[in-house]
C-alpha cells in the first residue's frame, strides 16, 4: 500500500523533469542583487534617452560648420550646401536626431562626418586606452589609499599628518601639471619611459605597461589623496566606536580589530569613493591623455568637438554613460556583498 501511494507521487514528479530547473529560477529572480541589478539596468535605458537628447542639443550649439571644416576657406557656397546635404546635417534637428536614434537602437551609432569610418569601430579602438588608464588608475588608488589610510588612522602622530599634507598635495595639483614634471624628469631626462604614445597589450605586455606608468601615476596623485583621506576618517570613525572597545576589553587581537571589523565597517564609505572617482577619472583622463599622446577617448572627444563631428562626439558620451552606469551598478552590488543588511533602493 505504502509503494502504490509513492508511485503516483514519484511519477508526478517524473512528470514535470523542468521542476526543479523552474525553482532554482524562480530563486534566482528572488534574489535582491539580481533585483537590484534589473532595477538599475531598466533605470538605465531612461538615462540613455535623456542624455542623448541633451548631447545632440548641445552639439548643435557648437560653433562651427563641419563643411567648412572639410572643404576649408576655399570652398564654393554651392559645394558647400552639397557637402551638408550629403553629410545629412542641413535637416531639422528633430530629423537628425530621429534617424540617429533609430540606428542606435539596433547599435549602430553612425559614421564619422570626416573620415566616413563608423563610430563603434573608432570608439572600439580607443575605448582600451582610456579604459586600461581608468582602471589603472583607480586599482592604485585603491591599494595606496586604503593602505596609507589604515596607517594613519591606526598609528597617528607623524604619519596622520604625513598622510594629511600628500592628500592636500594630491588635491592641490592637477594631474596634467603633474604629468608634464613626470614626462620631464622620468622620460626626457631619465629616458626610463616612453614620452608619448600607447602600445596595445596584446602586441607588447611590457610596452603596454611602460606606457601607462607615467600618466596612471599623474592620475593616482588625486586618487590616492581622497581615497586616503577618507578611508583615515571613516577607520578613526570606527575604532572609536563602542563595539571596538568591547572587542579590545574581550580580548581581541589588535590586527583582527583594524582588518576584520574597522576595515570591514568602513569599507563602505571607500567604494563611495571609488564610485565617485571611477566617474571623475572618465572626465579627468581627457587632459592626460593628451598630454601623454595616449589615442583615448578623451582625445577624440577634444577633437570631435573641435571639428565639430556630432556623430562621434554622440557616440562618446553614449559609450562614457554606459561605462558611468556600469560603475554605478557595480558599486552598488558591491555595497550588498560587504554587508547584506544593506539593500540599495
Amino acid at each position: 500500500m505504502g509503494t502504490q501511494e509513492l508511485t503516483p507521487a514519484l511519477g508526478s514528479e517524473q512528470a514535470r523533469p523542468g521542476a526543479a530547473a523552474r525553482r532554482a529560477g524562480a530563486t534566482l529572480v528572488q534574489s535582491p542583487t539580481l533585483r537590484l541589478v534589473g532595477r538599475r539596468l531598466a533605470s538605465s535605458v531612461v538615462l540613455l534617452f535623456i542624455v542623448s537628447i541633451l548631447t545632440f542639443v548641445l552639439a548643435s550649439l557648437i560653433p562651427g560648420d563641419p563643411a567648412r571644416q572639410i572643404l576649408g576657406a576655399q570652398g564654393t557656397p554651392e559645394a558647400y550646401a552639397a557637402l551638408r546635404h550629403a553629410l545629412g546635417v542641413d535637416r531639422s534637428l528633430f530629423a537628425q536626431y530621429w534617424d540617429w536614434l533609430t540606428h542606435a537602437v539596433h547599435g549602430d551609432l553612425g559614421t564619422s562626418l570626416f573620415d566616413d569610418v563608423p563610430v563603434m569601430e573608432t570608439i572600439g579602438r580607443r575605448l582600451p586606452v582610456t579604459l586600461s588608464l581608468t582602471i589603472g588608475t583607480l586599482l592604485v588608488s585603491l591599494i595606496l589609499g586604503v593602505a596609507l589610510g589604515v596607517a594613519s588612522a591606526v598609528r597617528g602622530g607623524a604619519v596622520g599628518r604625513a598622510v594629511d599634507a600628500f592628500a592636500l598635495a594630491g588635491l592641490a595639483f592637477p594631474p596634467f601639471w603633474i604629468g608634464a614634471l613626470l614626462l620631464s624628469w622620468f622620460a626626457v631626462g631619465l629616458g626610463w619611459f616612453p614620452t608619448f604614445g600607447y602600445v596595445p597589450f596584446a602586441e607588447s605586455p611590457g610596452a603596454w605597461l611602460r606606457s601607462l606608468v607615467l600618466p596612471v601615476t599623474a592620475l593616482s596623485a588625486f586618487g590616492v589623496s581622497v581615497i586616503a583621506k577618507q578611508t583615515r576618517e571613516a577607520m578613526l570613525e570606527a575604532l572609536g566606536s563602542e563595539y571596538v572597545r568591547m572587542a579590545r576589553a574581550s580580548g581581541v587581537s589588535e590586527a583582527s580589530i583594524v582588518l576584520r571589523h574597522a576595515l570591514k565597517n568602513a569599507a563602505m564609505r571607500i567604494l563611495t569613493m571609488v564610485g565617485l572617482l571611477a566617474v571623475t577619472l572618465l572626465g579627468g583622463t581627457v587632459a592626460v591623455e593628451i598630454v601623454f599622446g595616449l589615442p583615448g577617448l578623451g582625445d577624440l572627444a577634444v577633437s570631435s568637438t573641435t571639428r565639430h563631428d556630432a556623430p562621434m562626439l554622440q557616440g562618446i558620451v553614449v559609450c562614457f554613460t554606459i561605462v558611468v552606469i556600469a560603475v554605478n551598478v557595480l558599486v552598488d552590488v558591491c555595497y550588498t556583498l560587504v554587508n547584506p543588511k544593506v539593500r540599495v533602493q
